[in-house]
């Protein structure tokens, strides 16, 4: 069974950090990144890391966010720096298979306050 359980999330100032885990089971990933949605918007890419190490950023988080991947451990992670109040999302852990078949995490809720 294929599982996706993120850890990490939470309450920070502006300016500070947090850390998202994603620790994979049950299948190697091609493809695995994070996904954030809020109320105002659409789910959207944040960053995402292929099995070689190749990484793709938004725009928005770029120079700020560092997504890294274990894949001894089958875990993808997500490094944010200098945090902004429109940062504010659910963030999703997402993966794809070799046959691109998609998988979802359970979504873990990250809050920055001013």
């Amino acid at each position: 069974q294929v599982q996706l359980v993120e850890s990490g999330g939470g309450l920070v100032q502006a300016g500070g950090s947090l850390r998202l885990s994603c620790a994979a089971s049950g299948m190697i990933f091609r493809t695995m990144g994070w996904y954030r949605q809020s109320p105002e918007k659409q789910r959207e890419l944040v960053a995402e890391i292929s099995i070689g190490g190749s990484t793709n950023y938004a725009d928005s988080v770029k120079g700020r966010f560092t997504i890294s991947r274990d894949n001894a451990k089958n875990t993808v992670y997500l490094q944010m720096n200098s945090l902004k109040l429109e940062d504010t999302a659910v963030y999703y852990c997402n993966a794809f298979t070799f046959s691109r078949s998609p998988y979802w995490g359970q979504g873990t809720q990250v809050t920055v306050s001013s």
